[in-house]
């Protein structure tokens, strides 16, 4: 057990380590438009999704998805849902806005409880409505400071949530599930990859370095997907909502310390409010698991 939660903390934080400094590579394409590289992480994906689904035999999954018509709607769903999300962080990315990629999936733990109550019939707690409130006060004093809502932040959260939802009820593996996401947006991928190479103002092929970063976009994509579904295997789920944080943080300091985003005294009261929220919501989480846990105790030894 000990050893199974060494290696499940070790998959986390590779995980969400590399999904918080994610920033850096698409940083290193300044040159190349968000849809262009959108296209790449599709076709990119499904190669080396391909191979991936091989070494895990997870075929099996792929040919059932594909043969039942409402897993394939919902997939479709999924599909269009990750595509929005993945497309708005790398315009965000390039427009100086990862700050905002930052806020949002700290949002998104909040935004999954919300959806929990609306959708699964999940009730809400006073803590955990405490918490919701703490964020959306935060989301609305941004809004009030700037003089419009954080969209960027806003539409990762719940494209991020919505898709999160859909997923879970379709109860599907992860890497399958992805798989054929990739696989349904790929023939749009492919004509936009066409639009831009028309006239040769494509950018792979431009040169070595931007093309082998192209090509990278599949492992990006892929990698810490794999290093999460080994954690979430050998972890409690509590736990693995913890390390969820890592992620945004390093995002938020990559913003402030690295690309020298402004960080305004809206930012801090909206980020203060959010943090307090999490706060909130984590100990409450704690406490649930605590429960449960002398609930089970009690109920072995009767």
């Amino acid at each position: 057990m000990a050893d199974a939660t060494r290696v499940g903390s070790i998959y986390a934080v590779a995980a969400f380590g590399f999904w918080g400094l994610t920033p850096i590579y698409y940083k290193l394409l300044p040159h190349v438009p968000p849809a262009e590289i959108l296209a790449h992480r599709v076709v990119w994906s499904v190669i080396f999704g391909a191979a991936f689904v091989t070494l895990a035999r997870s075929w099996g999954a792929v040919r059932s998805s594909l043969a039942d018509r409402r897993t394939l709607a919902a997939l479709a769903l999924t599909a269009a849902l990750v595509s929005t999300n993945w497309l708005v962080y790398i315009w965000a990315i390039a427009n100086e806005q990862v700050m905002s990629t930052s806020l949002g999936y700290y949002i998104n733990p909040l935004v999954n409880v919300l959806l929990g109550m609306l959708f699964l019939g999940e009730k809400l707690n006073r803590p955990r409505m405490v918490a919701v409130f703490l964020a959306v006060a935060g989301t609305t004093s941004l809004a009030l400071e700037v003089g419009s809502l954080p969209w960027v932040s806003l539409t990762l959260a719940f494209s991020f949530g919505f898709y999160g939802l859909i997923r879970k009820r379709l109860g599907l593996p992860g890497l399958a599930a992805l798989f054929v996401e990739t696989l349904l947006v790929a023939p749009l991928a492919l004509l936009a990859l066409g639009w831009f190479h028309r006239d040769g103002q494509g950018a792979f092929g431009s040169d070595p370095g931007t093309s082998l970063l192209l090509v990278l976009a599949g492992p990006v994509t892929l990698l810490p997907l794999l290093w999460f579904a080994e954690a979430a295997r050998r972890l409690p789920l509590v736990t693995v909502g913890f390390f969820q944080y890592l992620g945004p943080t390093l995002t938020f300091l990559l913003a402030a310390l690295v690309y020298d985003e402004p960080f305004t005294f809206a930012w801090a009261v909206t980020f203060g409010l959010i943090w307090t929220a999490l706060a909130v919501f984590s100990a409450d989480s704690l406490r649930t698991r605590e429960r449960l846990r002398r609930a089970a105790r009690a109920a072995a030894a009767s």
